[in-house]
């Protein structure tokens, strides 16, 4: 009888032993393809990184550029470089995106499909973006959406009153470069 409760005792042990060594490689297994897809949505940004669909550089255009192009024709498919000033601090599911940090013209970025975010701590990094961009009135609400997800205060959202013209931009992938 003693013999019989120790082998199963050691039976129940090895089991379950080895079912949470196959989690452990199952979970490790999802880690790596999650950053091998580069569809992360926390952490370190990591220069040289392709979030979304990867494109090859030609020749980006500057923000301000784009810009200019803009003022001439509704939209227009562009690769454009330029400096990450703020990124949603929720999901990274939007940025905006100028020549400079300091640069008071930007473009506001989202992803395609919301296929691919970018890292929560990407501010101040150089970025390529691939897409299109264009103009837009953005509604009131939308804009407070976004001053939530800024963290910007009650009241700040609440001086919120009128929709607003962007210059806007559409990202099939994007990628992080270093500094």
């Amino acid at each position: 009888m003693k013999q019989s409760t120790l082998i199963l005792a050691l039976f129940i042990f090895f089991a379950f032993s080895s079912s949470e060594v196959s989690a452990q490689k199952l979970q490790s297994s999802k880690t790596e393809k999650i950053s091998k897809t580069s569809k992360r949505t926390v952490g370190d940004a990591l220069p040289g990184e392709y979030f979304g669909e990867k494109f090859k550089i030609t020749s980006p255009t500057a923000v301000e550029n784009v810009i200019k192009r803009l003022g001439a024709q509704d939209t227009m498919e562009v690769q454009v470089a330029g400096v990450v000033q703020k990124v949603c601090k929720s999901k990274g599911c939007w940025t905006n995106v100028g020549s400079r940090m300091d640069s008071e013209q930007n473009l506001f970025v989202k992803f395609k499909d919301y296929g691919f975010f970018l890292p929560l701590d990407c501010d101040g990094k150089n970025i390529v973006l691939n897409g299109k961009a264009y103009i837009e009135v953005t509604a009131v609400e939308e804009l407070r959406h976004y001053a939530e997800d800024e963290g910007k205060s009650a009241e700040e959202v609440a001086k919120i009153t009128e929709p607003a013209m962007e210059y806007k931009f559409m990202a099939t992938g994007a990628f992080l470069k270093s500094k």
